[in-house]
């Protein structure tokens, strides 16, 4: 790659920084010179580390009132917080207010995606240090585009073999060496492979960090991944860019939130293909079920399989490869663990799960891994708790070769599961083992 002049076209006016940037900065800056950590102010707010740590985001939502009077509370702001919140929400109106006056129904390659002024992230400009002006190709060819892919490729790889830890560092690196392409000059045909492409690499690299409990690269990755959509005019990159928000949204802050990107992101979804819907509708599924909403989860897996029946070979994007009949009935499995807890009946998931396993290759062992400790814990609460702990040791050795902060934390669950029936050999020789591996995590850590 070469320097040289950028495309104007290819580059959004910078908008300045909003009010919710100010708010992000002004709790960190307030908590440093208060001198104590994230974890501890979660403590003394009675919130989660993932919501503080949320707080000091910028480019990100908007903390709750609730929240940030919390924070503004412990931090002794003397309400500095919550008047500068309230100021953020009437500037994020007034923001969305002008968006929507300027929409257009222009859904060709290359075009941005009008359906994103309702994103809950700020689109208005490149995420920031991903393509600084001092960095960028002056032209960008067929051959670049492949490069980007291949390296998506070796990372989506490498995290399905070994875990998140593994690819994590590799995968940030090689976004931040193509990211600057996206300011090149590229020609009509080939800027939306190139968008395409960059946001893709940007995703996985996003699931890398997620997986291993990097919330703010992972969050940072995502959003650019959904600019990359954005400037794309990728319908497909948007949805699963957003579906994978929605994963990590599920795990760090909620169902409910998780619920509402999963329904952003099925805007427009005559636009998908049959996969990418049964993949959305397999999701919402699992966030309606975790709400306990069991009837509508049993509609939405309904849904799934129908959009899933319809899939065309060929028809799928690239980043759409892992979504098969395993990965489907896994994850639906998923969707029905809580209603068959409801229900006290594991029929209602333990079957699909087990045809995941059967069908999950040795090319997604961390796939695998997680169905066999879903099932494993399921069978442990209303099951056969000694075919429950056969299950669990298969997954705990799984687990040993990956490096997975979300098949550990799983595997936590398990255990909880496994307190009851300690008077059983098999599960307490399985809750030693797992135990174990947790304290050794914890001391690698």
């Amino acid at each position: 790659m070469t320097r040289g002049e950028g495309d104007p076209a290819t580059e959004p006016d910078r908008q300045p920084p909003s009010v919710a940037d100010d708010l992000a900065r002004e709790i960190k800056r307030l908590r440093q010179e208060a001198g104590i950590s994230q974890r501890v102010l979660a403590s003394k707010i009675g919130y989660s580390r993932q919501y503080v740590t949320m707080t000091e985001w910028e480019d990100s939502n908007l903390p709750s009132p609730e929240l940030v009077a919390a924070i503004d509370n412990a931090l002794e702001a003397n309400g500095a917080l919550v008047t500068l919140r309230a100021q953020a929400d009437g500037d994020r109106r007034e923001r969305r207010r002008a968006g929507a006056s300027s929409l257009t129904n222009a859904d060709e390659p290359g075009k941005s995606l009008a359906a994103n002024v309702f994103s809950p992230f700020n689109l208005e400009s490149v995420p920031a240090g991903y393509a600084p002006d001092t960095r960028y190709a002056e032209s960008v060819a067929w051959s670049d585009i492949e490069r980007v892919k291949e390296a998506a490729r070796h990372a989506a790889t490498t995290e399905n073999l070994h875990g998140g830890g593994s690819a994590n560092t590799a995968a940030s690196q090689q976004l931040y060496s193509f990211a600057p392409l996206v300011r090149g000059k590229t020609a009509p045909e080939t800027r939306r492979a190139l968008f395409e492409a960059v946001g893709n690499l940007s995703g996985v690299a996003a699931f890398a960090a997620f997986d291993i409990a990097d919330f703010t690269t992972a969050e940072r990755h995502s959003r650019f991944a959904l600019w990359c959509a954005d400037s794309a005019g990728s319908w497909e990159l948007r949805a699963s860019t957003l579906a994978d928000m929605a994963r990590m949204t599920a795990y760090t802050s909620g169902a409910d939130n998780a619920l509402s990107l999963i329904e952003l992101a099925q805007v427009r979804s005559d636009r998908l293909s049959a996969t990418t819907r049964a993949m959305l509708s397999a999701l919402r599924a699992q966030f309606l079920a975790a709400l306990g909403r069991t009837d509508e989860t049993l509609n939405e897996v309904a849904r799934s399989d129908d959009y899933f029946a319809d899939s065309v070979p060929g028809e799928d994007a690239p980043w759409m490869c892992y979504y098969d009949e395993a990965e489907h009935l896994g994850s639906t499995g998923k969707a029905l663990i809580p209603v068959a807890l409801a229900r006290n009946h594991m029929d209602l998931a333990a079957p699909r799960i087990g045809q995941a396993i059967r069908r999950q290759g040795q090319s997604y062992p961390r796939s695998r891994t997680f169905s066999l400790t879903r099932l494993a814990t399921l069978t442990m609460r209303i099951g056969d708790p000694q075919e429950a702990a056969e299950l669990g040791l298969q997954a705990a050795r799984k687990a040993k070769e990956l490096h997975s902060q979300r098949i550990r934390d799983e595997l936590q669950v398990l255990t909880r599961a496994s307190i009851k029936h300690l008077g059983i050999p098999e599960v307490y020789r399985l809750y030693g083992v797992l135990t174990d591996e947790r304290e050794a995590f914890e001391v690698s850590s």
